[in-house]
């Protein structure tokens, strides 16, 4: 994998390929889909052999699928070799957060802004653990506090500094867990900035195609990873066999994928930002758009950090705008024809939502961006109708 120092690392396709060569399989080349829950014992059955003896990383047999089975076994490979770590896979993102506070047991966790699932999973966590105290992010840190950081952050696409947050955090005896969703391998590798554990939803790039649930936790050793496998075995939410086989399909194109979006939306969003300057910008009418917010248009920080030392394999491909009014963010959905109204993110396909349909407390002028792999300039075109034809029923009112 690419240097601390290298200017652009790559995402090797190869991995991407090749990474589970070593999970025993048949001779097919594509993998199979698999969705039995259970398999058969062989005739000689050591009734001394126990779980952990049968290497759950890499099993050369498998007994029951909600303990391994062969294509979430590769999936994890893959996973493992991308993200320089670990890697187990949940049912959801939202099952992987929670499988993290079993993981972490912590009695303070620093989490400000992000995506609102995650504070409704430290809500659930907390009917168990009442005495749970959320602090934030820039509060002042105790020995055995968690800081959650999630970056670049939902849903404005803009990046915390990793390394601080580690720095921070450490210096008390406590634990930094990134959300990286919004930027995956190749866009950023939170490991290398003090990161203790890694945590996606896999539902949406390393999906990337908008068809299966998935989470994903990447630790740093095989002993942490083993502590997970036995707590998802009773916490009960491991992947299905077909979300999967789906997964691992979609993995072979992540180096295909996520370039090309990454791309796309850094063009856009300097695109538009131009034309929240307040004056009419290539072909977009004046008083439209307000504020772009994406991580390739922030400043360095008072203490000289550049979001681009940690987005070192490009920016992300999801990002927002806030219109100049909420009228016109309950338009632009259903103005567009190539973007399509809905939630989520990380799919080939661009999608555009007005985030308060989601998110209750966000503004109700943003709207966020999900760039697919369309190409950049059909994009500009529909977004540049549909803000003249709101512009024009704006002028007529």
């Amino acid at each position: 994998m690419s240097s601390k120092n290298d200017p652009k690392p790559k995402l090797s396709g190869t991995d991407l390929l090749h990474a589970d060569d070593d999970v025993p399989r048949g001779l097919e080349v594509a993998p199979s889909i698999s969705v039995t829950t259970t398999y058969k014992q062989p005739d000689a059955w050591d009734p001394n052999l126990t779980l952990d003896q049968l290497n759950l990383n890499n099993p050369v047999r498998h007994i029951y699928s909600r303990y391994t089975q062969a294509v979430s076994t590769r999936a994890e490979h893959v996973l493992s070799k991308i993200n320089q770590g670990y890697a187990i896979t949940y049912a959801s993102g939202l099952a992987a957060a929670y499988a993290a506070l079993v993981f972490f047991k912590p009695k303070r966790v620093a989490i400000t802004g992000g995506y609102h699932g995650c504070r409704m999973v430290l809500e659930m966590y907390k009917r168990s653990y009442d005495d749970l105290v959320l602090i934030g992010i820039d509060d002042e840190f105790q020995e055995g506090d968690l800081c959650w950081v999630e970056t670049p952050l939902n849903p404005k696409g803009i990046c915390r500094n990793i390394q601080h947050y580690a720095d921070k955090v450490h210096a008390v005896g406590g634990k930094l867990i990134v959300d990286a969703t919004f930027g995956p391998p190749p866009l950023q590798y939170p490991f290398k900035w003090g990161t203790d554990i890694i945590l996606h939803s896999g539902t949406k790039y390393f999906g990337g195609h908008s068809d299966l649930l998935c989470g994903i936790l990447v630790v740093k050793t095989l002993e942490e990873w083993n502590q997970l496998w036995s707590q998802r075995t009773f916490l009960g939410s491991m992947m299905g066999s077909l979300e999967s086989w789906l997964l691992l399909r979609s993995l072979r194109t992540l180096h295909l994928r996520v370039p090309k979006q990454s791309e796309s939306a850094t063009e856009l969003a300097s695109w538009l930002n131009k034309a929240s300057q307040g004056q009419a910008s290539d072909g977009i009418p004046a008083g439209i758009i307000d504020t772009v917010y994406h991580a390739s248009l922030q400043k360095s920080d008072a203490d000289g950090w550049e979001p681009r030392k940690q987005m070192e394999g490009g920016w992300n491909a999801t990002f927002a705008i806030v219109l100049a009014s909420a009228e016109l963010a309950t338009l632009l959905p259903h103005s567009l024809k190539l973007f399509i109204p809905a939630t989520s993110l990380g799919g080939v396909e661009s999608l555009v939502e007005h985030r308060v349909a989601s998110d209750p407390s966000e503004d109700p002028r943003l709207i966020r961006l999900s760039i697919g792999v369309e190409e950049v300039e059909d994009l500009k075109d529909d977004l540049r109708r549909a803000f003249q034809k709101m512009a024009s029923a704006k002028a007529k009112l």
